[in-house]
């Protein structure tokens, strides 16, 4: 297999594009909060408000739950731009409509490189990706796709990375991030303190590499280079 990349550096502006409130801090918050650190802008847009995440709330109390504890989390690691789309949550297709609304984002926002969730079908043996995950990941990929000047790169945060972003220092904050879903996390494990659920797993989604030094890293699969 090729050696495995340093994520890019020479770069200003991120999109990261998913399609729920947490996705982003399931996978991507530590780098997030290194890149803003650094000075770099980092733009959030979700597909919906997580309106349906909640077992047992209606979707008019849970989804302006989600959409402030997505705010809150997104502050803390450096991230003022958050929007949301109002797709339906848990139904999320890769439309027309939905590929239109991504290609004129990126087009509003130009920014240098476009961050999406893993397309594929399994994150490991047994442990299926969500539909609505590779439904966005390929909408994503067919509007960057659509774009007369796309970002330089397309990044997916996934298992069998192309690149990985060095992230010690950084767990903690990242840990802070997810914490702050402090509603969907309770009532998706009551049974684990909140603090708990998030140190488990930004662990998992930062293991340290021994090709990076036994550093923690954020793993990314380039999709998509510009030509």
């Amino acid at each position: 297999m090729p050696e495995v990349q340093p994520f890019p550096s020479d770069w200003n502006t991120a999109l990261v594009l998913v399609p729920h409130p947490d996705d982003p801090e399931y996978g991507c918050a530590a780098a997030v909060a290194k890149w803003t650190s650094s000075g770099k802008t980092v733009h959030y847009a979700l597909a919906c408000r997580g309106e349906v995440g909640i077992e047992g709330m209606a979707p008019d109390e849970a989804g302006p739950l989600r959409e402030a504890e997505q705010r809150r989390s997104a502050a803390i690691v450096g991230v003022d731009d958050v929007q949301f789309w109002d797709f339906p949550d848990s139904n999320i297709h890769n439309t027309p409509e939905l590929r239109a609304k991504i290609a004129e984002t990126i087009t509003a926002l130009t920014p240098d490189v476009a961050i999406t969730l893993y397309s594929g079908p399994e994150w490991a043996p047994g442990a299926p990706n969500q539909r609505d995950h590779i439904e966005f990941s390929n909408a994503v990929a067919a509007a960057y796709d659509s774009l007369a000047d796309p970002p330089r790169w397309l990044f997916e945060c996934g298992p069998e990375p192309t690149h990985c972003e060095v992230v010690d220092g950084y767990i903690d904050v990242a840990v802070e991030s997810l914490n702050a879903h402090e509603v969907y996390l309770s009532v998706l494990d009551p049974d684990t303190p909140v603090i708990e659920q998030a140190r488990k797993q930004v662990d998992m989604s930062t293991e340290a590499r021994q090709d990076f030094g036994g550093q923690r890293t954020v793993t990314f699969i380039l999709r998509r280079p510009a030509n």
